[in-house]
């Protein structure tokens, strides 16, 4: 019997965030060969790894991690244009859980309690739809039985795009930017800090700093991508 989903594919078939290829059923966003190909950093229980280098003497962090790898126009760096200008949740669920398969496996990163996806300021968020570290954390969530705290960070104002900033400019631009919420629920706690990418780390300082000043909390950090030359 054809299902609704089929009879969907069939007149609007869905194609690989990858590399652009009709999907097969039961391929969910990427193709086979594109997950088989997917740039993972494999460096979840590397101590002083590249994102926790980045993030020295800035913020107190327990451990902090990437799923993938990022070149320009690499596969990384097209899924992720896919999901933040294409409107393409399903592939940030997608990797999201694939992500959040690894983080189990890992004995460094997986004792968190909770996910806190990096929020977009509201404006921003009704413009584009959605926020899509939160698609990435719907999948990470699902994967890892953990729970996504969306209602607990917030950006406290609308600030200028950090695309084309330098590090100094990102920092500045990142001042003030988020406060948290309802912080007695997350004393004690051991959260996770989810981006979609990190590039200069600002944005993460900013979310970090609020984070930490909540008594007793532990912190962890983790990207769907990060830049590697």
């Amino acid at each position: 019997m054809i299902s609704i989903r089929d009879l969907g594919h069939l007149f609007f078939p869905a194609y690989c965030a990858g590399c652009g290829s009709p999907l097969y059923k039961g391929e969910r966003g990427i193709c086979l060969h594109c997950k088989l190909r997917l740039p993972r950093t494999l460096m979840h229980d590397e101590p002083d790894n590249a994102v926790e280098a980045l993030l020295w003497g800035r913020v107190r962090i327990h451990a902090a991690t990437a799923f993938l790898r990022m070149v320009p126009h690499g596969l990384a760096h097209r899924m992720i244009h896919e999901l933040k200008y294409k409107e393409n949740q399903l592939i940030g669920e997608t990797l999201g859980g694939l992500f959040g398969e690894e983080l189990m496996s890992s004995n460094r990163m997986s004792g968190f309690d909770v996910i806190l996806p990096v929020p977009l300021h509201p404006k921003k968020k009704m413009m584009r739809g959605y926020n899509q570290c939160q698609c990435i954390a719907v999948g990470l969530a699902e994967a890892t039985g953990k729970t996504v705290g969306e209602k607990y960070l917030v950006r406290a104002r609308n600030n200028e795009s950090q695309t084309r900033k330098g590090r100094v400019d990102r920092w500045k631009n990142s001042e003030g930017l988020f406060e948290c919420r309802h912080e007695e629920d997350l004393k004690g706690a051991h959260i996770l800090l989810l981006d979609d990418v990190i590039t200069t780390g600002a944005t993460i300082e900013a979310c970090a700093l609020e984070i930490l000043n909540i008594p007793g909390v532990r912190l962890s950090i983790a990207a769907l991508a990060v830049p590697i030359y």
